[in-house]
């Protein structure tokens, strides 16, 4: 399957030429919001750097962070470089951890996303005439709108259908005959399952194209769910800090690392404890930089996600950096008897073993001082019919697995098929229940 360059003049931009735009507009949103946003200004001052001093991108570096606190510290309104008159849209995280991060637009803000949205469907394959099933959620939450602008622009047919209710979304996916499937990974594998419930199979279905994001998933989760639903598979990648999804997509040639849309979101990869701008290639955490936001740009913003940037030239003919799937979070790094481990590297290794559902959590205990980790993972009925002392076999494997490949101990519990949470949004695999 080939995508359709959305965008060519800019998608394909020679390296030169982009950076040159790069630090026009990055010059200019940074004179912006030191205009007009006293948090910025401050924090520039403080930098000792003004935004004249912009002569290339090179210059990103010396500008100053921004985090997730800033925005809760202003809350709700104080990053904004505009009066709340000139704003036409709001959208704002869920706020599970505090305040919530709020995120505005201007009318040109909405116009940017949503061409930037038809950029990130045509990456993916999606065509005019298609028909796109949008069960990413509605309100607030960035998903669900920024897809239907997208997929509108594009001239696709949406179906707003948010996520939930899965039996009346595989009826309308066989009536209505959808052809692409957005929402979270771990939805796409509830649908996958309810399909089998009903006795669905995928031949009567039309979907040739699922583009799945806000959550991090491995390759072999993504083989799992092409399987399961007979679609390709691509992900993507976004957040409402920087603009929403929108942010960088796979191409559905490559499927090998994701197109970051460099015109709009400059990328960098830091080290998250030094804070030091580390080469293409190395692993560490993403930062961005807007460049085209009118209402609520951002500096260098720490997003916490672990990624690594890609300069290699791609088959389908952009130029852009591509950046690695998201293995994880800063934040949600676990440290097991000091060992570094992700959810995603237990995810990749438990979709390798034949017999086992994917679907798992993660629980994590402290007992005296000592950390320990259970994973809880369903088996298929075949398994879970099995005489005992071949359950034990296969959970005894898993741990030695687990001991070899990730160089931590873990106690595995086969489960029952069908018992663990299922979720229609994002996944929740870890339960910490230390005390820290």
């Amino acid at each position: 399957m080939i995508s359709m360059i959305w965008d060519e003049e800019f998608e394909t931009m020679p390296r030169e030429a982009l950076e040159s735009l790069q630090a026009y507009r990055l010059r200019k949103t940074a004179e912006r919001v030191y205009a007009t946003v006293p948090f910025y200004k401050e924090s520039f001052d403080r930098a000792k750097f003004h935004p004249s001093q912009i002569k290339s991108v090179d210059d990103l570096r010396r500008l100053p962070f921004t985090h997730k606190e800033d925005l809760r510290d202003n809350y709700p309104f104080g990053l904004f470089t505009l009066p709340l008159h000139e704003v036409v849209r709001i959208h704002a995280s869920s706020g599970t951890t505090g305040k919530p991060t709020v995120v505005g637009y201007t009318r040109r803000d909405i116009e940017t996303w949503s061409t930037l949205m038809a950029r990130t469907l045509s990456c993916a394959g999606v065509q005019k005439g298609d028909v796109v099933q949008n069960a990413y959620g509605y309100g607030l939450f960035t998903g669900g709108l920024g897809f239907h602008y997208g997929s509108e622009r594009l001239g696709a047919t949406v179906i707003p259908i948010s996520g939930g209710n899965t039996k009346r979304q595989i009826m309308l996916m066989e009536d209505f005959g959808s052809t692409v499937l957005t929402c979270t990974p771990s939805y796409a594998l509830t649908i996958a399952e309810a399909m089998d419930e009903m006795q669905v199979t995928k031949d009567r279905l039309k979907l040739r194209i699922g583009i799945f994001g806000a959550e991090p998933w491995s390759q072999n989760m993504r083989l799992q769910v092409e399987n399961k639903l007979g679609i390709d598979a691509v992900d993507i990648y976004g957040l409402s800090e920087v603009i929403g999804p929108g942010v960088s997509v796979e191409c559905i040639e490559a499927k090998n690392g994701l197109h970051i849309f460099e015109d709009h979101f400059i990328p960098e990869v830091i080290d998250p404890v030094t804070g030091d701008t580390l080469p293409y290639g190395e692993e560490g955490e993403l930062v961005f930089t807007t460049v085209t936001k009118e209402a609520f740009p951002v500096i260098r913003y720490r997003t916490r996600d672990i990624t690594r940037l890609n300069q290699e030239p791609c088959r389908c003919g952009r130029t852009h950096l591509r950046m690695e799937r998201i293995t994880g979070r800063t934040d949600d790094m676990l440290i097991i008897r000091g060992i570094n481990l992700f959810p995603s590297q237990i995810e990749s290794l438990l979709m390798n073993i034949n017999g086992l559902e994917p679907h798992y959590q993660i629980v994590v205990k402290r007992e005296g001082t000592l950390d320990t980790m259970e994973v809880r993972i369903e088996v298929n009925e075949s398994v879970f019919s099995d005489e005992i002392k071949n359950l034990e076999a296969l959970e005894k494997k898993i741990e030695n697995e687990c001991k070899e490949s990730l160089g931590v101990a873990a106690q595995i519990k086969l489960v029952e098929p069908k018992t663990l949470q299922r979720f229609e949004g994002k996944a929740q695999r870890v339960i910490d229940e230390r005390k820290i």
